[in-house]
């Protein structure tokens, strides 16, 4: 079967991708929910189903002098998408697993921070989530694991460093958490706030807590309103992890943990204590590094901001107290893909084998406000 590996077709967007063409061909609202960055859409999807010759009349407008890489949500009905285009003479190859395959992609980098150590941000760029890796004196901690997790040991392999702790900022909804997974498997510490562990075994944190990695001390700031038990980290002063708290241009929903049945609080009183809970971040200095957990784009490690950036370009923090609760409260986007089962999982509430993770996951993070 003529395919590409999804590392592999992130690996040509990022150096040679001048003259492939990413296609699409699965239903008009699908794709725009969710689409490799770059690709192009042509719905052949039912014809290619049905009868799959029918569908040569849209095809035969694609470019010709290059090479077709064909998506589809699983690599299965792509694969007959690429079979009509080599009979007509194109050059193509199918994406393994389709998005599924997409979402499973993983990149690091090591960010600029002024710290006695290393900071590496790792990307997941199918599902724009962003974790961390701190690395002093040895020691490491990981914030915000996915559950692929070899992409983490490689990481602590290639600083030959010593896992000490796993911390999540919250209990997610986009995405199945790895951190408890990942503590387990080296006997550490599993951090996480106790409003958000309701029925998992986790180490709590609370405001103010300080934990030390190597030579570098990491501050917990309880910064709730996207989830109660949300956390921001200051790492040394020179950088806040902000989870879903503060992205680079706006801010977390308000409503996923009353809809998903785990808060009683409700989303106009989220909204006022987000609003509190980002002025204690807006107090920090300007030039530490903003890391949030997640990226709307397709994001290339390292993806950074300093606060004082953040401060000019985020409309969301030039709110009023009020406008900002009526805006938070009245503009509800669409949810993240099986939000409810996600978050009763990272909270301890359910329990998901391992085979359906990545079904559970495929789709858009979708957990900033706007």
């Amino acid at each position: 079967m003529p395919a590409i590996s999804p590392d592999r077709l992130g690996d040509r967007l990022r150096t040679d991708g001048d003259g492939l063409v990413v296609l699409d061909i699965r239903h008009e609202q699908a794709f725009e929910e969710w689409h490799v960055p770059g690709s192009r859409n042509v719905d052949v999807y039912d014809e290619l189903t049905a009868d799959p010759e029918s569908a040569k009349d849209a095809l035969a407008e694609l470019p010709d002098d290059g090479q077709i890489v064909t998506v589809c949500a699983a690599g299965v009905v792509s694969q007959t998408a690429t079979d009509v285009l080599r009979e007509m003479g194109y050059d193509a190859l199918t994406l393994t697993d389709g998005m599924n395959g997409w979402s499973r992609v993983h990149r690091h980098a090591e960010v600029s921070a002024d710290i006695d150590g290393a900071l590496v941000q790792v990307a997941r760029p199918g599902k724009g989530c962003l974790s961390h890796v701190l690395v002093s004196d040895g020691e490491a901690a990981v914030f915000d694991p996915s559950h692929y997790l070899d992409e983490y040991e490689a990481v602590l392999d290639e600083y030959d460093a010593e896992l000490v702790g796993v911390f999540d900022t919250h209990a997610h909804a986009d995405h199945v958490s790895g951190a408890a997974e990942l503590a387990a498997r080296h006997d550490v510490p599993y951090y996480l706030h106790p409003k958000d562990a309701l029925a998992i075994d986790a180490t709590p944190i609370e405001d103010g807590q300080t934990v030390t990695v190597g030579s570098l001390d990491i501050e917990v700031i309880h910064t709730p309103g996207h989830s109660e038990g949300s956390v921001s980290f200051d790492v040394g002063g020179a950088a806040l992890l902000t989870g879903d708290t503060l992205f680079h241009d706006s801010v977390g929903r308000v409503e996923l943990g009353v809809e998903a049945g785990i808060e009683d609080s409700d989303i106009e009183q989220n909204a006022a204590t987000l609003y509190e809970s980002l002025q204690r971040l807006l107090a920090r200095p300007d030039d530490a590094l903003v890391l949030p957990a997640h990226d709307p784009g397709s994001p290339e490690p390292p993806v950074t901001a300093t606060l004082g950036d953040v401060r000019e370009r985020n409309a969301d923090l030039g709110r009023d107290r009020e406008d900002f609760v009526e805006a938070l409260a009245a503009d509800v986007p669409d949810h993240p893909p099986n939000f409810e089962r996600v978050k009763r999982t990272n909270v301890g509430q359910e329990s998901v084998p391992a085979d359906e993770l990545a079904e559970l996951e495929l789709g858009p993070n979708n957990c900033a406000a706007e």
